[in-house]
């Protein structure tokens, strides 16, 4: 990036070779990866505290949009898996176009990453939904919030107090660990659509680079690579 280092670093040395917006984007990223790795460190915890009560997560995500009756461990999530990851390539592609200032390929490649971001949110609501409804009532022992005293009742789906799958910490950590991953892939979402208008207005080629389109790349493959951790720990181990 054809980028003066007098206005980033008021005339100083720049450290790294990099502007000022990538440093601190790079700092932020750093700080978000341990805020996730705490979070799977405590479910890797949990889970080895109450591993009789633990429910395997292949038993659990068998259903597939369309293929009602047919028990498929785990596809869904690869397909989500798979759409975040190809939404990734194209990032690189609108940042190597952004190199060559094409605008045009910025735009198409920008606007396919908005799109897969779009289909992995809205596959994470359906998969949700699913969690939440349920399909096999059990009986469970759980404190009533209303009253605080221990009931036994039938249970179907999951929330935060009692689930059919399990411990109630599994749907828990399920709840917390992907929901504030599909808070980040939302965020990633809303950058992106406001860098895309940006471009289409011409801010970048006022600006003389594409940096912009360079740090909304680093946050969107950060959430693609936490993604990909998430999907190791939570639903493959």
């Amino acid at each position: 990036m054809a980028q003066s280092k007098e206005i980033n670093w008021g005339g100083k040395a720049s450290p790294f070779s990099v502007s000022y917006g990538k440093l601190f984007m790079w700092f932020f990223l750093i700080s978000d990866a341990l805020t996730f790795t705490s979070l799977l460190a405590a479910y890797g915890f949990h889970r080895h505290v109450h591993p009789a009560e633990w429910p395997a997560p292949a038993d659990i995500f068998v259903h597939f949009p369309f293929l009602h009756g047919h028990v498929l461990p785990l596809y869904y999530v690869g397909l989500m898996t798979f759409i975040l990851i190809m939404s990734s390539v194209t990032m690189v592609l609108a940042v190597e176009a952004g190199h060559r200032n094409n605008k045009r390929g910025v735009v198409i490649w920008l606007s396919w990453t908005i799109i897969g971001g779009l289909a992995f949110l809205g596959s994470q609501a359906w998969e949700w939904y699913g969690f939440i409804v349920g399909e096999n009532p059990v009986l469970r022992d759980f404190i009533d919030p209303a009253t605080g005293q221990w009931v036994t009742a039938e249970f179907q789906g999951a929330n935060m107090h009692v689930n059919e799958y399990g411990h109630p910490l599994f749907a828990n950590f399920f709840f917390g660990i992907t929901g504030f991953h599909g808070f980040h892939v939302f965020s990633g979402v809303v950058i992106n659509i406001i860098v895309l208008l940006m471009v289409l207005n011409g801010a970048m080629e006022r600006r003389g680079h594409y940096e912009m389109v360079e740090k909304a790349g680093l946050y969107w493959h950060f959430v693609d690579l936490v993604w990909v951790f998430v999907f190791t720990f939570f639903y493959l181990l």
